[in-house]
Formats: structure tokens, C-alpha cells, sequence
């Protein structure tokens, strides 16, 4: 008896395709696991230091607007425009200033470390440079 070729099933490798995604799944994880970032208290230390550090003067910043044109308004004090802009501007320098220093003064330590974090800025900022310097050298050897 001759099969018909209609009712033939054809042959599929979709047991392979399973296979091969299983094992992209699993290198994908892997080299995830491998790519370490920044750990978690880490980075919710730099987050906490960079909302104090950036958020106070960028707040005092929007303040001297408000409370100039309160005092402009009640009579209490003639003040330049000027003096407003240059205030406003120094506090919000200050506040981009912040957030390079919380960033490079957390501690990468289990410990938080100190308050101000001095002793921690020449290791991060060590720690940037090596990070910036094998980035570079990866993409000149991908060239």
C-alpha cells in the first residue's frame, strides 16, 4: 500500500528549536549574572546621599524665586532681579555638584560608612576610571 503524500506529516524540529531556546535562556542568564553592576544597598545608598545632597539646594533653589516675590510683593525688601537669578542659579549648580558627590561618596562596603562619605570618593572615583578604561579597551578589540 502506497501512502499518500498529502497525509504525510512533516517532520518538524521543534524538539531542537526547544532546545537551542532553552539553552539562549540559560546563557542569557548567565551573562547577566556575570555583568555585575552596581549591588542594591549600594545603590540605595548613592539614591539616598544623591536625594539629600541634590534635593536641598535644588529646593532652595525653586525657594528663593517664591520667597523674593514674597518679599517683593509685601514691600518687605526691593530686591534685583538679578540678585534672585544669580542666588537661584548658585543653588542649582550646587544641587548638579550633589549629585556627582552622592554618587562618588557612597561606601561600596557592607558598612555605610561615614556621614559624608570623604574617604570614599578616591576609590570610586578609581573604580569609574577602571570601569571607563576596560569599556574602551572592549571596543577597540570589537574594531
Amino acid at each position: 500500500m502506497a501512502q499518500n503524500p498529502k497525509n504525510k506529516k512533516k517532520k518538524t524540529n521543534l524538539g531542537a528549536f526547544k532546545e537551542v531556546q532553552s539553552s539562549s535562556l540559560i546563557n542569557s542568564k548567565s551573562k547577566a549574572q556575570s555583568q555585575v553592576g552596581i549591588p542594591k544597598p549600594v545603590a540605595n545608598r548613592m539614591a539616598r546621599r544623591i536625594a539629600f545632597t541634590t534635593g536641598l539646594p535644588t529646593t532652595s533653589g525653586m525657594g528663593v524665586f517664591i520667597g523674593s516675590y514674597i518679599l517683593i510683593s509685601k514691600g518687605v525688601l526691593d530686591i534685583p532681579p538679578a540678585l534672585t537669578l544669580v542666588t537661584s542659579a548658585a543653588l542649582f549648580l550646587l544641587g548638579l555638584l550633589g549629585l556627582s558627590y552622592g554618587i562618588l561618596s557612597a561606601s561600596w562596603d557592607k558598612e555605610p560608612g561615614t556621614i559624608l562619605g570623604f574617604e570614599n570618593i578616591r576609590p570610586n572615583i578609581a573604580r569609574m576610571r577602571a570601569s571607563f578604561k576596560a569599556n574602551n579597551d572592549k571596543k577597540e578589540s570589537e574594531i
